[in-house]
Protein backbone atom coordinates (compact mmCIF):
# COMPACT_ATOMS: atom_id res chain seq x y z
CA UNK A 1 0.00 0.00 0.00
CA UNK A 2 1.73 3.49 -0.83
CA UNK A 3 1.98 5.80 1.52
CA UNK A 4 -0.92 8.80 1.42
CA UNK A 5 2.26 11.42 2.91
CA UNK A 6 4.25 10.73 -0.52
CA UNK A 7 1.04 12.44 -2.52
CA UNK A 8 1.42 15.38 0.05
CA UNK A 9 4.97 15.41 -0.21
CA UNK A 10 5.22 15.47 -3.98
CA UNK A 11 1.82 18.03 -3.89
CA UNK A 12 4.11 20.51 -1.85
CA UNK A 13 7.23 19.61 -3.99
CA UNK A 14 5.01 20.45 -7.13
CA UNK A 15 2.71 23.02 -6.19
CA UNK A 16 5.02 25.01 -3.34
CA UNK A 17 8.09 24.11 -4.01
CA UNK A 18 9.25 24.42 -8.31
CA UNK A 19 5.44 25.76 -8.86
CA UNK A 20 5.25 23.73 -11.98
CA UNK A 21 2.92 26.04 -14.43
CA UNK A 22 1.33 25.05 -17.79
CA UNK A 23 3.58 23.76 -20.51
CA UNK A 24 6.76 23.29 -17.80
CA UNK A 25 9.57 20.75 -19.05
CA UNK A 26 10.12 19.00 -16.01
CA UNK A 27 12.50 15.93 -15.06
CA UNK A 28 12.40 14.09 -12.54
CA UNK A 29 14.88 11.42 -11.43
CA UNK A 30 16.19 9.10 -8.62
CA UNK A 31 17.54 5.85 -8.01
CA UNK A 32 15.08 2.90 -8.69
CA UNK A 33 14.14 2.41 -5.12
CA UNK A 34 12.48 6.03 -5.04
CA UNK A 35 9.92 5.43 -7.47
CA UNK A 36 6.83 5.43 -5.60
CA UNK A 37 7.43 8.71 -4.80
CA UNK A 38 8.61 9.58 -8.56
CA UNK A 39 5.17 8.52 -9.63
CA UNK A 40 3.67 10.62 -6.98
CA UNK A 41 5.78 13.84 -8.32
CA UNK A 42 4.80 12.84 -12.37
CA UNK A 43 1.28 12.72 -11.61
CA UNK A 44 1.49 16.02 -9.64
CA UNK A 45 3.32 17.43 -12.62
CA UNK A 46 0.61 16.25 -14.85
CA UNK A 47 -2.37 17.86 -13.04
CA UNK A 48 -0.61 21.26 -12.55
CA UNK A 49 -0.55 21.34 -16.36
CA UNK A 50 3.44 20.32 -17.07
CA UNK A 51 5.03 17.91 -19.23
CA UNK A 52 7.11 15.66 -16.86
CA UNK A 53 9.53 12.73 -18.02
CA UNK A 54 11.41 10.49 -15.48
CA UNK A 55 15.61 9.95 -15.44
CA UNK A 56 15.89 7.24 -13.53
CA UNK A 57 19.52 6.56 -12.12
CA UNK A 58 21.59 3.78 -11.56
CA UNK A 59 23.46 3.03 -8.21
CA UNK A 60 25.11 -0.17 -9.87
CA UNK A 61 26.06 1.96 -13.22
CA UNK A 62 27.58 4.98 -11.08
CA UNK A 63 29.69 2.05 -9.22
CA UNK A 64 30.76 0.64 -12.09
CA UNK A 65 32.42 3.65 -13.78
CA UNK A 66 34.75 4.39 -10.46
CA UNK A 67 35.88 0.65 -10.50
CA UNK A 68 36.42 0.04 -14.13
CA UNK A 69 36.13 3.58 -16.22
CA UNK A 70 39.24 4.53 -18.12
CA UNK A 71 40.56 7.87 -17.90
CA UNK A 72 39.02 9.85 -20.80
CA UNK A 73 35.59 7.78 -19.77
CA UNK A 74 35.90 9.25 -16.61
CA UNK A 75 36.73 12.40 -17.90
CA UNK A 76 33.25 12.16 -20.25
CA UNK A 77 31.18 15.13 -20.32
CA UNK A 78 27.86 13.69 -21.24
CA UNK A 79 26.25 16.50 -23.99
CA UNK A 80 22.83 14.97 -23.53
CA UNK A 81 23.45 16.25 -19.98
CA UNK A 82 24.38 19.59 -20.68
CA UNK A 83 21.78 19.97 -23.06
CA UNK A 84 19.18 18.99 -20.40
CA UNK A 85 20.95 21.05 -17.76
CA UNK A 86 19.90 24.05 -20.22
CA UNK A 87 16.75 23.17 -21.67
CA UNK A 88 14.96 22.11 -18.44
CA UNK A 89 12.29 24.62 -16.76
CA UNK A 90 12.15 21.94 -13.63
CA UNK A 91 14.29 19.57 -12.03
CA UNK A 92 12.72 17.58 -9.28
CA UNK A 93 15.45 15.22 -7.48
CA UNK A 94 14.51 12.52 -5.15
CA UNK A 95 17.09 11.36 -3.26
CA UNK A 96 17.42 8.07 -1.64
CA UNK A 97 19.41 4.28 -2.32
CA UNK A 98 19.88 0.84 -1.27
CA UNK A 99 23.25 1.12 -0.18
CA UNK A 100 24.31 5.13 1.16
CA UNK A 101 28.37 3.61 1.54
CA UNK A 102 28.55 1.96 -1.95
CA UNK A 103 31.32 4.01 -3.17
CA UNK A 104 33.06 4.16 0.48
CA UNK A 105 35.87 1.88 -0.93
CA UNK A 106 36.34 3.80 -4.21
CA UNK A 107 39.64 5.42 -5.19
CA UNK A 108 39.60 9.01 -4.28
CA UNK A 109 41.88 10.36 -7.58
CA UNK A 110 39.24 8.57 -9.55
CA UNK A 111 36.07 9.83 -7.48
CA UNK A 112 37.32 13.60 -8.15
CA UNK A 113 38.19 13.21 -11.53
CA UNK A 114 34.84 11.65 -12.23
CA UNK A 115 34.17 14.56 -10.31
CA UNK A 116 35.87 17.37 -12.60
CA UNK A 117 33.87 16.26 -15.78
CA UNK A 118 30.73 17.69 -14.25
CA UNK A 119 32.12 20.81 -13.51
CA UNK A 120 30.01 22.66 -16.52
CA UNK A 121 27.22 21.09 -15.66
CA UNK A 122 27.12 22.29 -12.60
CA UNK A 123 28.13 25.80 -13.11
CA UNK A 124 25.12 25.74 -15.85
CA UNK A 125 23.31 24.72 -12.81
CA UNK A 126 24.65 27.16 -10.97
CA UNK A 127 23.99 30.06 -13.15
CA UNK A 128 20.35 29.47 -14.03
CA UNK A 129 19.80 28.87 -10.34
CA UNK A 130 20.75 32.13 -9.68
CA UNK A 131 18.01 34.20 -12.47
CA UNK A 132 15.71 35.34 -10.71
CA UNK A 133 12.20 33.49 -11.08
CA UNK A 134 10.22 34.95 -13.58
CA UNK A 135 13.08 35.70 -15.97
CA UNK A 136 14.18 34.00 -19.35
CA UNK A 137 16.60 31.10 -18.21
CA UNK A 138 15.53 30.64 -14.58
CA UNK A 139 15.31 27.32 -13.55
CA UNK A 140 13.83 26.39 -11.02
CA UNK A 141 14.42 23.15 -8.77
CA UNK A 142 13.90 21.22 -5.83
CA UNK A 143 15.25 18.12 -3.69
CA UNK A 144 14.16 15.76 -1.77
CA UNK A 145 14.56 12.83 0.49
CA UNK A 146 12.91 9.27 -0.43
CA UNK A 147 12.51 7.01 3.42
CA UNK A 148 14.64 3.63 2.41
CA UNK A 149 15.92 1.33 4.55
CA UNK A 150 19.85 2.39 3.61
CA UNK A 151 18.76 5.69 5.31
CA UNK A 152 17.43 4.68 8.09
CA UNK A 153 20.38 2.27 9.22
CA UNK A 154 22.45 5.53 8.89
CA UNK A 155 20.39 7.67 11.32
CA UNK A 156 19.89 4.53 13.69
CA UNK A 157 16.32 3.94 13.28
CA UNK A 158 13.67 1.88 12.44
CA UNK A 159 12.17 2.28 8.66
CA UNK A 160 8.97 3.66 9.95
CA UNK A 161 10.50 5.63 12.65
CA UNK A 162 12.30 7.47 10.05
CA UNK A 163 9.87 8.06 7.84
CA UNK A 164 7.77 9.84 10.73
CA UNK A 165 11.34 12.18 11.00
CA UNK A 166 11.25 12.56 7.34
CA UNK A 167 7.38 13.86 6.89
CA UNK A 168 7.50 15.88 10.38
CA UNK A 169 10.85 17.72 8.90
CA UNK A 170 8.50 18.35 5.59
CA UNK A 171 5.86 19.83 8.40
CA UNK A 172 3.18 17.33 6.97
CA UNK A 173 1.99 16.78 10.37
CA UNK A 174 0.18 20.87 10.25
CA UNK A 175 -3.15 21.52 8.99
CA UNK A 176 -2.24 23.09 6.36
CA UNK A 177 1.47 22.61 5.13
CA UNK A 178 1.54 24.92 2.48
CA UNK A 179 0.60 27.55 4.72
CA UNK A 180 2.81 26.47 7.36
CA UNK A 181 6.08 26.74 5.06
CA UNK A 182 4.96 30.17 3.60
CA UNK A 183 4.60 31.27 7.41
CA UNK A 184 9.28 30.05 7.61
CA UNK A 185 9.32 31.84 4.35
CA UNK A 186 8.07 34.99 6.31
CA UNK A 187 9.97 34.45 10.23
CA UNK A 188 13.25 33.58 8.12
CA UNK A 189 12.81 37.21 5.81
CA UNK A 190 13.26 39.08 8.79
CA UNK A 191 16.62 37.50 9.27
CA UNK A 192 18.00 37.82 5.98
CA UNK A 193 16.83 41.46 5.37
CA UNK A 194 19.05 42.10 8.63
CA UNK A 195 21.94 39.89 7.70
CA UNK A 196 21.68 41.60 4.51
CA UNK A 197 23.23 44.60 6.19
CA UNK A 198 25.94 42.75 8.26
CA UNK A 199 29.76 42.57 7.23
CA UNK A 200 31.26 40.13 9.18
CA UNK A 201 30.19 37.02 11.11
CA UNK A 202 32.19 35.39 13.68
CA UNK A 203 31.53 31.76 14.95
CA UNK A 204 32.65 30.31 18.05
CA UNK A 205 32.24 26.70 19.70
CA UNK A 206 33.91 25.21 22.86
CA UNK A 207 35.26 22.63 20.23
CA UNK A 208 37.62 24.60 19.08
CA UNK A 209 35.71 26.48 16.23
CA UNK A 210 36.71 30.28 16.18
CA UNK A 211 35.90 31.26 12.26
CA UNK A 212 35.46 34.68 10.98
CA UNK A 213 33.92 35.40 7.59
CA UNK A 214 33.57 38.51 5.03
CA UNK A 215 30.09 39.09 3.90
CA UNK A 216 30.08 43.09 2.82
CA UNK A 217 28.24 43.23 -0.20
CA UNK A 218 26.76 39.49 0.03
CA UNK A 219 23.53 38.70 0.26
CA UNK A 220 21.32 36.15 2.65
CA UNK A 221 18.66 33.64 0.89
CA UNK A 222 15.78 32.66 2.52
CA UNK A 223 16.13 28.84 2.33
CA UNK A 224 12.22 28.15 3.07
CA UNK A 225 11.48 24.95 0.99
CA UNK A 226 12.18 26.27 -2.46
CA UNK A 227 15.36 24.45 -2.81
CA UNK A 228 15.79 21.82 -0.82
CA UNK A 229 12.88 19.72 1.11
CA UNK A 230 12.49 19.74 4.01
CA UNK A 231 14.28 23.25 4.41
CA UNK A 232 14.93 25.67 7.23
CA UNK A 233 17.89 27.80 6.95
CA UNK A 234 19.46 31.20 5.80
CA UNK A 235 22.94 31.34 4.07
CA UNK A 236 24.84 33.29 2.27
CA UNK A 237 28.41 33.35 0.13
CA UNK A 238 31.22 34.89 2.19
CA UNK A 239 33.67 37.11 0.13
CA UNK A 240 36.33 34.56 -1.56
CA UNK A 241 39.53 36.30 0.14
CA UNK A 242 37.82 36.81 3.83
CA UNK A 243 37.76 34.02 5.58
CA UNK A 244 40.07 33.39 8.83
CA UNK A 245 40.47 31.13 11.45
CA UNK A 246 39.39 27.08 12.57
CA UNK A 247 36.23 25.67 12.07
CA UNK A 248 36.00 21.61 13.65
CA UNK A 249 32.96 20.45 12.76
CA UNK A 250 31.05 18.31 15.21
CA UNK A 251 29.59 16.02 13.13
CA UNK A 252 30.90 12.95 10.59
CA UNK A 253 30.70 14.70 7.07
CA UNK A 254 29.50 12.19 3.90
CA UNK A 255 30.52 12.91 0.70
CA UNK A 256 30.16 10.48 -2.43
CA UNK A 257 29.54 7.70 -0.18
CA UNK A 258 32.50 8.45 2.27
CA UNK A 259 32.15 9.56 5.86
CA UNK A 260 34.71 11.63 7.53
CA UNK A 261 34.88 12.30 11.13
CA UNK A 262 37.08 14.80 13.06
CA UNK A 263 37.70 17.50 10.59
CA UNK A 264 39.41 20.82 11.45
CA UNK A 265 40.01 23.43 8.40
CA UNK A 266 42.10 26.29 8.95
CA UNK A 267 41.53 29.29 6.88
CA UNK A 268 44.09 31.85 5.86
CA UNK A 269 43.11 34.49 3.49
CA UNK A 270 39.83 32.55 2.20
CA UNK A 271 41.49 29.16 1.61
CA UNK A 272 42.14 26.27 3.44
CA UNK A 273 45.61 26.03 4.31
CA UNK A 274 45.56 23.17 6.77
CA UNK A 275 43.43 20.29 7.18
CA UNK A 276 42.58 17.24 9.15
CA UNK A 277 40.43 14.37 10.15
CA UNK A 278 40.43 11.85 12.57
CA UNK A 279 38.76 9.52 9.81
CA UNK A 280 39.57 9.78 6.11
CA UNK A 281 41.86 12.58 5.94
CA UNK A 282 43.13 11.25 2.86
CA UNK A 283 39.83 11.56 1.11
CA UNK A 284 39.39 14.98 2.56
CA UNK A 285 42.58 16.14 1.57
CA UNK A 286 42.10 14.75 -2.30
CA UNK A 287 38.60 16.41 -2.36
CA UNK A 288 40.28 20.17 -1.27
CA UNK A 289 42.86 19.18 -3.91
CA UNK A 290 40.18 18.25 -7.33
CA UNK A 291 40.48 21.91 -8.36
CA UNK A 292 41.66 25.61 -7.71
CA UNK A 293 38.43 26.55 -6.19
CA UNK A 294 37.76 23.06 -3.74
CA UNK A 295 39.78 25.07 -0.64
CA UNK A 296 37.75 28.19 -0.75
CA UNK A 297 35.20 28.73 1.84
CA UNK A 298 31.41 28.71 -0.25
CA UNK A 299 28.93 28.91 1.66
CA UNK A 300 28.30 29.94 5.33
CA UNK A 301 24.49 29.19 6.81
CA UNK A 302 22.07 28.81 10.09
CA UNK A 303 20.08 26.09 10.77
CA UNK A 304 16.62 27.04 11.96
CA UNK A 305 14.49 23.70 11.58
CA UNK A 306 13.89 23.33 14.94
CA UNK A 307 11.80 19.91 14.16
CA UNK A 308 14.99 18.25 13.77
CA UNK A 309 17.36 18.06 16.51
CA UNK A 310 19.06 14.58 16.04
CA UNK A 311 22.17 13.59 13.10
CA UNK A 312 20.92 11.27 10.79
CA UNK A 313 24.03 11.56 8.25
CA UNK A 314 22.16 12.91 5.65
CA UNK A 315 22.80 16.58 4.65
CA UNK A 316 19.59 17.45 3.52
CA UNK A 317 18.25 17.29 7.25
CA UNK A 318 21.70 18.04 9.21
CA UNK A 319 22.31 20.89 7.48
CA UNK A 320 18.93 22.10 8.60
CA UNK A 321 19.28 21.21 12.35
CA UNK A 322 18.10 24.11 14.65
CA UNK A 323 20.61 25.13 16.64
CA UNK A 324 24.05 24.43 13.92
CA UNK A 325 25.88 26.43 11.24
CA UNK A 326 26.99 24.86 8.43
CA UNK A 327 30.46 26.28 6.17
CA UNK A 328 30.56 24.46 2.54
CA UNK A 329 33.98 24.52 0.80
CA UNK A 330 33.98 24.36 -3.03
CA UNK A 331 31.00 26.30 -5.53
CA UNK A 332 29.82 29.64 -4.31
CA UNK A 333 26.05 30.47 -4.11
CA UNK A 334 25.99 32.93 -7.23
CA UNK A 335 22.30 34.37 -5.87
CA UNK A 336 23.75 35.42 -2.88
CA UNK A 337 26.53 37.10 -4.85
CA UNK A 338 29.08 34.15 -4.92
CA UNK A 339 31.95 33.97 -7.78
CA UNK A 340 33.95 30.63 -6.33
CA UNK A 341 33.81 27.99 -8.87
CA UNK A 342 34.60 24.63 -8.19
CA UNK A 343 33.25 20.60 -8.93
CA UNK A 344 32.56 20.28 -5.22
CA UNK A 345 30.10 21.75 -2.77
CA UNK A 346 30.80 20.01 0.40
CA UNK A 347 28.78 21.19 3.29
CA UNK A 348 29.88 20.23 6.56
CA UNK A 349 28.07 21.10 10.03
CA UNK A 350 29.44 22.34 13.67
CA UNK A 351 26.70 22.14 16.60
CA UNK A 352 26.24 25.81 18.34
CA UNK A 353 23.84 23.99 21.10
CA UNK A 354 26.56 23.57 23.91
CA UNK A 355 28.17 26.96 24.09
CA UNK A 356 28.59 28.06 20.81
CA UNK A 357 27.68 31.55 19.84
CA UNK A 358 27.32 33.63 17.00
CA UNK A 359 28.08 37.58 16.35
CA UNK A 360 27.17 39.60 13.32
CA UNK A 361 29.73 42.92 13.35
CA UNK A 362 30.43 42.41 16.88
CA UNK A 363 27.05 42.31 17.83
CA UNK A 364 25.54 38.55 19.74
CA UNK A 365 23.05 36.86 17.91
CA UNK A 366 23.27 33.73 19.39
CA UNK A 367 24.16 31.64 22.28
CA UNK A 368 23.61 27.92 22.74
CA UNK A 369 21.83 27.59 19.16
CA UNK A 370 19.07 30.12 19.53
CA UNK A 371 18.96 33.71 18.87
CA UNK A 372 18.99 36.47 20.72
CA UNK A 373 16.48 38.78 18.10
CA UNK A 374 12.81 38.78 18.68
CA UNK A 375 10.99 37.49 15.82
CA UNK A 376 13.68 34.98 14.70
CA UNK A 377 13.19 31.20 14.26
CA UNK A 378 14.03 29.58 17.67
CA UNK A 379 14.06 32.88 19.75
CA UNK A 380 15.93 32.08 23.41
Amino acid sequence: MTDPRLAQVADLLVRYSVRVRAGDLVKITGAAVTEPLLVQVYAAVLRAGGNPYVAMTSEACAEELLRTGKGPQLDFASPLAQHEIETIDCLVSVWGGTNSRAHTHADPARQARANRSRQRWFATFMKRTAIPAGRKGNLRWVGTQFPTASSAQDAEMSLRDYEDFVYDACLLGTRDPIAAWKQVRARQARMTRRLDRVRTMRFRTPRGTDLTVGLEGRTWMNCDGSRNFPDGEVCSAPLEDATEGVVCYDFPAVYAGREVEGIRLRFRGGRVVDASASKNEAFLVKMLDQDPGARILGEIAIGTNYRIQRHTKNILFDEKIGGTFHAAVGASIADCGGRNHSALHWDMVGDLRRGGTIEADGRLISRNGRFTIAGWPGRA
